[in-house]
This record gives structure tokens, C-alpha cells and sequence, in this order.
């Protein structure tokens, strides 16, 4: 695995602390998202799907320090929407790497090259370069021709200027592990220090719905990956060995929503960073307030497929520091990519989807009139004290 030794060390101190006071619930990583506007549509994301009302705010300055520190996880990760559009940007991740948190900023790469100067190298930063696959598998993922070869281009710029660089590659039920395995090591050819790898979440706003993947498909998937390098040892992971084992059949893991918390224009997302179901104003209330046991896989229909990391990587990294051998015992031995798989969860039970999206954007759509209202009442009550004053 590529996890960074600092980082590791960081985290591993952290969640010792928090079972040293006894909490059950903590978070990992912040999932932040300043803003869903993006200067892409990929055919796979529901991200972005918002009226120009909503897709026209962002997080402050104030919002997102304030955030990190409201939460208090060790790593943040900055995604949306396209997060290098925030003009503030640079100011946010400069103050999260002051305080020492481990910082990644995912984007698709395009302003890259335009940007990267107001950014500095650190051991805490990282650019997580969304490529999902080979030039024709990317291109097709993001629906436009040319963005493979910026994200290739951005990742080398930021190689040497001294950038700790990784992607993420999202893969869906069309993908073939042959040319997954022969990207992977295009991939690292290109200097990575690491790859991050998710099957594609079933998003209900997502333009195409025919190929995500189930949970049968995508241990398939991976296992067939994973057999073509070594038991996945030929490639450097961002990720625990043991969410990648997971990937591939071997281990029954039910998701840690509260692990990887979601702030977004919205408020803290509820339940997770791949679910918006409610919205909560503060990190206490999210933990709190949130019926966590109403979600994941057997528990919600929504949940039913998900296998994807920032459900089931806070699961993995709890049974790593429960049980540090079997970690170690797949870091140094491979991923199983043959013989039985581990027992799934039985679905008979999950309560059925509901649809929420409609109305928490109505919601938001109203409290931006209403705040709108207050500030041109407030103007036009400042401009006539000012001709009173002047009379």
C-alpha cells in the first residue's frame, strides 16, 4: 500500500485516542464539498444536478476551516463539483495544511495547469486526479474527447514541481479487468504515489443508469483486476489492504457513514457523502441527530450495492487497528483472488428507497430567496437612513 507513513502514524494516533475515550462514533475523513458546480457532466455523477440557484453557491473561506475544525478528522478530502473553480481554494487548503491535516483535493484536472501555481508542495497535501481508465474509457466516462490526455498532462506538471500526486478511478459493469490491469500500469509508469479505486455508485440523479454495479459484479470485477497483478501487490493503493480485499469478495464489512462526513451548501449531508436524505447545521447534530441504523447495505434499498470507499474504507481501517495481522498478513501476501467468497448481507429486511431530492431542494431554493429578501431589505433600509441622515 502507498498510505504515507505520516499519515498513517496520524491516523492510527487518532482513532487510539477516540477508543481511549470510549466514543463509538467518529469520523475519518471529511468528506468536503464546497461547491457542485463542475466543467464536466460525466454520464455517472449525480453530483451536479442542481438549479443555477444552488450550483451558483459555495462554501467561504469560514465554511470550510470551520468545518474541519467542527469535525476534527485527521484527513480531508475537497471534492464537488470541479473544486479548483473556487477562487479561495488555495487559501482553504494552505490553513488545513498549517494545522497539519491531510489534505486531498480531487479534481478532473482541467484548471490544473492554470492553477497549480498557487498551491505549494507539502507532506500533507496531495492532487487526486480523477481518471478512470485508458484515454477511451476515460473520455467516454467523462463524456468529452481530449480530458484524458489534460489529466496525464496535469499529473506530470505537478510530478515536477514536487506535488505528492494520486487518481481515482472509478469503474462501472462494462469495464474489462485486462485493460484495467494495463492502465494501472500506465498508471504508475507515470510516477503516482498512488491509486484510488471505487465502483461506480448507483446515483438516482445520475444521466446513465444501466451500468453500475452490483455487488456480484463488482468482487468479479476486482478479482479478475487483481489476479493480473500479483494479487493487486504490482500497484501502489491509496487505500487500506483490507478495503481492497473487501473489493474482491473476501470480507463482510457493513458501512461507517458517520466515518466519512459530508459538508455541503446544503449543511452536513445525512447519512453520507453518496446519500443526501436530510441535511443537519451542525457536525453535533449530524452525529447525533442521524438514525444511522436506517442505512446500508440490508438496512436500505438504496445502500443495497454499495461497495464503494467512503462507506466501507472507515470499516476497513477499524478492523485493521482491531486486528493489525490481517492487514498485514494481505499487504504482504496479496489479495485471495480464487476460492469462496465471504458472506454477503441478506437483503430481505432493507426498508424501500425513498425520494428525497426534490424537496430538500425546494427547501434550499427557499432559504436562498429568503435570504436574498433579508438583503435587500436590509440594503434598502441602509440607503434610507443614509437620505434621512443626509436631509
Amino acid at each position: 500500500m502507498s498510505i504515507p507513513l505520516r499519515q498513517a502514524v496520524s491516523v492510527g494516533s487518532y482513532i487510539l485516542k477516540q477508543h481511549l475515550k470510549g466514543v463509538k462514533r467518529y469520523p475519518l475523513v471529511l468528506m468536503l464539498e464546497p461547491l457542485f458546480r463542475c466543467n464536466l457532466a460525466c454520464a455517472g455523477c449525480g453530483k451536479i444536478d442542481y438549479p443555477d440557484e444552488i450550483l451558483d453557491r459555495n462554501l467561504t473561506y469560514d465554511d470550510c476551516v470551520g468545518a474541519a475544525e467542527e469535525c476534527g478528522a485527521p484527513v480531508v478530502v475537497i471534492a464537488g463539483g470541479e473544486p479548483l473553480i473556487l477562487k479561495h481554494l488555495p487559501q482553504v487548503v494552505a490553513e488545513l495544511v498549517r494545522r497539519k491535516k491531510t489534505t486531498i483535493v480531487c479534481t478532473n484536472a482541467i484548471l490544473l495547469e492554470k492553477k497549480i501555481d498557487a498551491y505549494e508542495p507539502s507532506p500533507y497535501f496531495t492532487w487526486s486526479i480523477h481518471l478512470d481508465g485508458d484515454r477511451e474509457m476515460h473520455d467516454a466516462s467523462v463524456c468529452r474527447k481530449g480530458i484524458y490526455d489534460k489529466a496525464v498532462a496535469a499529473i506530470r506538471l505537478a510530478k515536477e514541481k514536487g506535488f505528492r500526486v494520486t487518481i481515482n478511478a472509478t469503474f462501472f459493469n462494462n469495464a474489462d479487468p485486462e485493460r484495467i490491469a494495463s492502465f494501472f500500469d500506465e498508471a504508475m509508469a507515470l510516477g503516482l504515489d498512488g491509486i484510488t479505486v471505487s465502483p461506480g455508485y448507483a446515483y438516482e440523479r445520475a444521466p446513465d443508469q444501466q451500468h453500475f454495479l452490483n455487488r456480484a459484479k463488482t468482487k468479479e470485477i476486482f478479482r479478475d483486476v487483481f489476479r493480473r497483478g500479483d494479487g493487486g501487490k504490482r500497484w501502489s493503493f491509496n487505500q487500506s489492504s483490507l478495503f481492497l480485499d473487501f473489493l474482491a469478495g473476501n470480507q463482510t464489512y457493513h458501512c461507517t457513514p458517520w466515518g466519512n462526513p459530508t459538508r455541503t451548501v446544503f449543511g452536513w449531508q445525512k447519512p453520507c457523502y453518496l446519500l443526501g436524505e436530510g441535511y443537519a447545521k451542525t457536525f453535533k447534530e449530524l452525529m447525533e441527530d442521524t438514525a444511522w441504523d436506517d442505512y446500508g447495505t440490508g438496512n436500505y434499498e438504496k445502500c443495497a450495492d454499495c461497495m464503494v470507499h467512503s462507506g466501507f474504507e472507515a470499516s476497513a481501517v477499524e478492523d485493521a487497528f482491531r486486528r493489525p495481522w490481517k492487514a498485514a498478513k494481505v499487504a504482504l501476501g496479496g489479495i485471495r483472488t480464487d476460492g469462496p467468497m465471504a458472506a454477503e448481507i441478506p437483503l430481505d429486511k432493507q426498508r424501500p428507497a425513498e425520494f428525497v431530492f426534490s424537496r430538500n431542494v425546494q427547501m434550499k431554493l427557499s432559504e436562498i430567496k429568503a435570504q436574498k429578501e433579508a438583503e435587500a431589505k436590509s440594503k434598502a433600509e441602509a440607503r434610507a437612513k443614509q437620505t434621512a441622515d443626509a436631509a
